[in-house]
C-alpha cells in the first residue's frame, strides 16, 4: 500500500497494489478501475489507464484518471441543473440573471459545456402569469417527452411565484417546440418554487418548496404525480427547525434527489440566499411510504456550508448527475465573496460549480468542502502478475 500526505485539494492517501493470478500462456485482465483511499477515511473508485505489457510482464503500471473541473464551471447560472440523457448528451440549464427566459445547452462531454452554445427555449410573457422572476428551471425526460419545471411570478405581482411546466415532444429539446402545460395544482395558492421530480418503485413524485399563506416560512412538500404537471396529493415533508435553516430566514428549498442502494436522499437548501445558505438532506428507505413524513430522517446539521478557505459562499440549490465514468457528481452554485450590496437575489454572481461526491461506509453521502476537488496524482497504480 502506497501512502501520501496532503498538499493542495483533497488528497488520495492510499493506492493499493493489485495482485493478479494468471494461468501461464494467458493474458492478464487488468481492472478498469481501482478503489483508493481518500482523506477522512473515505474510499472511492477511479479509472486506471494502463501502460503496455508483454506476455512475460510480471508487473503492470498505470495512472489514475482524476477528473477536475474549472471553478467556477459556468458563471452567473444559479440553481444549476445537469442531466445526462440516453442520447449521450449532457444538458445544462440554470436561472438566467435577468430572470426573463429559460436557457439550455448541451454537449457530449461535461468539459465542453462551458463553451457550448446556449439556446433560449422559452421567454417570459409580457404580462400576467409567467412574466417575471423566471427561476430554477430543471429539465427532465419522462415517458418519451421532455419537461421543464420552473417557477415564475407576474409583472402585476412579482412575488406571486408559482410552479409551472413546459413540454417538448421532439427529440432535440434545444430546437424542438415547447408547449406550456400550465401551473402545478398545489392544494393551496401561495409562494411556491423549486419543484423537482423523481421516480421510485413505479411511482412518480414531486418535491417543492411552498410558503403557508402569508407566512414567511418556506416548507418542503411531497406529492405523488398523476402526470408531469399534476399532483394527486400534498404532504408536508420538512419545515425549518434547526438554527442553520432559519437563523436569517426560515427556509427549506431547492430540493434534489439521489438514490444509492436501498436509500433515497433529498438534499435541500436552507436560510438566506447569502453566505448563510447551506445544504442538508432527508433520507428514507426506498421501500418506505414516501408520503409518510415519519419515513424520513433529517440531518440536524448542514452537510455543505460556506468555506472561507476556498472562498465559496452560500453553496446550495444543487442537482445531481454522473460523469462519463458513472461516478456521482454534485452540481451547485456559490458566490466568490461574502459581502453583498442590496438584495442578494439580484446579486447574480452565484456561479455554477461541479465536484464529485463520495459515499461513507454507512451509505450516506459525503459532500466535503465547496471547491475542494481531488488532486490528481502522479503516483502509479501497480499490478503484480503472478503466473500459475
Amino acid at each position: 500500500m502506497q501512502t501520501y500526505e496532503r498538499e493542495n485539494g483533497m488528497q488520495i492517501t492510499e493506492i493499493p497494489v493489485i495482485e493478479l493470478n494468471v494461468k501461464k500462456g494467458m493474458s492478464p485482465e487488468l481492472p478498469k478501475e481501482v478503489e483508493v483511499g481518500l482523506e477522512n477515511g473515505l474510499k472511492a473508485k477511479f479509472p486506471v489507464e494502463w501502460g503496455n505489457i508483454t506476455p512475460e510482464s510480471t508487473e503492470a503500471h498505470g495512472k489514475l484518471r482524476v477528473t477536475t473541473y474549472p471553478n467556477p464551471f459556468i458563471e452567473q447560472r444559479a440553481d444549476p441543473y445537469l442531466y445526462k440523457h440516453t442520447d449521450g448528451y449532457y444538458y445544462f440549464t440554470g436561472s438566467y440573471p435577468l430572470y426573463d427566459r429559460i436557457v439550455l445547452r448541451r454537449a457530449k462531454s461535461i468539459t465542453e459545456l462551458p463553451d457550448a452554445e446556449e439556446v433560449v427555449i422559452w421567454e417570459a410573457h409580457e404580462s400576467g402569469i409567467m412574466s417575471e422572476h423566471i427561476w430554477a428551471p430543471e429539465i427532465h425526460f419522462i415517458d418519451g417527452k421532455w419537461y421543464v419545471h420552473f417557477a415564475a411570478g407576474a409583472k402585476e405581482d412579482v412575488w406571486a411565484i408559482r410552479p409551472y411546466v413546459l413540454e417538448c415532444a421532439d427529440d432535440n429539446p434545444l430546437t424542438g417546440s415547447w408547449e406550456e402545460k400550465g401551473q402545478i395544482n398545489t392544494e393551496f395558492e401561495s409562494f411556491s418554487l423549486d419543484a423537482t421530480t423523481f421516480e421510485n418503485d413505479g411511482k412518480r413524485y414531486l418535491v417543492w418548496a411552498q410558503k403557508v399563506g402569508n407566512d414567511t416560512i418556506s416548507n418542503l412538500y411531497i406529492g405523488e404525480m398523476e402526470n408531469p404537471w399534476t399532483i394527486k396529493n400534498q404532504v408536508l415533508l420538512s419545515t425549518p427547525e434547526y438554527d442553520w435553516e432559519k437563523s436569517v430566514f426560515a427556509v427549506n428549498e431547492g430540493a434534489a434527489v439521489i438514490k444509492r442502494d436501498d436509500k433515497i436522499f433529498i438534499t435541500f437548501s436552507g436560510n438566506a440566499t447569502d453566505h448563510t445558505y447551506a445544504m442538508g438532506y432527508l433520507s428514507a428507505d426506498s421501500t418506505a411510504d414516501l408520503l409518510d413524513p415519519k419515513s424520513w430522517y433529517k440531518t440536524p446539521e448542514p452537510v455543505f456550508v460556506t468555506s472561507e478557505e476556498t472562498s465559496e459562499y452560500g453553496p446550495g440549490h444543487n442537482s445531481f448527475s454522473v460523469d462519463e465514468d458513472g461516478y456521482d457528481l454534485l452540481v451547485y452554485h456559490a458566490r466568490p465573496y461574502k459581502e453583498i450590496k442590496g438584495n442578494s437575489l439580484y446579486d447574480h454572481n452565484r456561479h455554477a460549480r461541479i465536484k464529485r461526491i463520495f459515499w461513507n461506509e454507512d451509505g450516506t453521502p459525503y459532500f466535503g468542502i465547496p471547491g475542494d476537488q481531488v488532486e490528481p496524482t502522479d503516483q502509479q497504480v501497480i499490478a503484480r502478475i503472478n503466473y500459475l
